[in-house]
């Protein structure tokens, strides 16, 4: 799994128990999912399809770094399957992990169009083409 963004907890992304709301992490975590998926398939119009079970593992806390992994599963004719993993920085402790997230690819209509990918491409490897 590679960790590329990190997220600083600050107040307004706390609930009232004092911890990180879940629906701002899940916010993350989609935004994050969506950027990747939108970079591998080159398709602007790429949007999550679905996530399956959410499984919270432990809570972050204000001033707590997170960081989210994302990594690729599978390739579809007009999608790709993520999964995720986010931790806490400092100790990597586990936040929440999310097993399968898929993206698909949509024409200028909305309807779901072959992308023709099958593996992950760097972007410094499709420049030096």
């Amino acid at each position: 799994m590679n960790f590329h963004t990190r997220k600083w907890i600050k107040p307004e992304d706390l609930n009232p128990n004092g911890t990180l709301f879940g629906g701002r992490l899940l916010e993350w975590i989609d935004e994050e999912a969506a950027l990747y998926a939108i970079i591998q398939l080159e398709n602007p119009r790429t949007v999550t399809k679905f996530m399956s079970e959410i499984n919270f593992v432990s809570s972050a806390k204000k001033g707590d770094i997170v960081e989210i992994g994302l990594e690729p599963k599978s390739f579809g004719r007009t999608s790709l399957t993520l999964a995720c993993e986010v931790r806490n920085k400092m100790n990597h402790e586990v936040i929440i992990s999310i097993e399968k997230i898929i993206m698909v690819s949509l024409d200028e209509n909305g309807v779901p169009t072959p992308h023709g990918k099958t593996q992950i491409e760097f972007v410094k490897d499709r420049l030096a083409k």
